[in-house]
């Protein structure tokens, strides 16, 4: 395993090319951030987590690593994306981490017990904030990915925990109840009721 990546941000992002480690500021999580995330999800052995739109991967290969009993995957509907997670993934030698190309409306939300998001569909209303311009964007993307991550969270059971970074919330269904946040609340975590 090759722990040394895993002491700060910059020692993590030297398993990516330049290219994508200038983006990590703005679009990956800090490993701070992940690591809070990940113990809050990783509730008890054997966990799947699933984190949707995943990037390079930053999310599970540090959760995975710091909860080697739990599993953690990530989609991402980028190819160059999914691909630099998978090389990520290897350089860090964690196992219990995987990466699925495609979008997340065709992942089956059921074969996962908690939920990891950095608000992914926010590319779709922020022209700014975008990683490449290889994607469509609209309001009308970021209204449809937000209610069909609801529904998918919605028809969860009780138990079902979520965490939120930078989230706008409006994927997260009443159900869920704030449970602890950080102090500048962009970090939430939920449980649902």
């Amino acid at each position: 395993m090759h722990t040394a990546c895993f002491r700060n941000d910059a020692s993590f992002d030297w398993l990516y090319p330049e290219n994508i480690q200038k983006l990590s500021r703005r679009h990956w999580t800090p490993l701070s951030v992940a690591k809070k995330a990940a113990h809050f999800l990783a509730d008890a052995p054997g966990k799947k987590i699933l984190d949707v739109g995943s990037g390079v991967g930053k999310f599970c290969i540090i959760g995975a690593n710091f909860f080697p009993d739990c599993h953690f995957c990530g989609v991402e509907q980028r190819r160059e994306l999914y691909d630099h997670a998978h090389a990520a993934k290897t350089m860090a030698g964690v196992n219990n981490a995987d990466f699925i190309h495609g979008n997340f409306t065709q992942i089956e939300m059921g074969e996962y017990d908690n939920f990891y998001f950095y608000n992914s569909f926010f590319e779709n209303i922020d022209q700014d904030g975008r990683i490449d311009d290889r994607l469509e964007y609209s309001v009308s993307l970021y209204i449809y990915y937000s209610r069909y991550l609801f529904k998918g969270l919605n028809a969860r059971p009780p138990g079902t925990r979520l965490v939120t970074f930078h989230s706008l919330e409006e994927e997260v269904p009443p159900d869920y109840k704030l449970v602890d946040a950080s102090p500048d609340m962009l970090l939430k975590m939920w449980i649902k009721w």
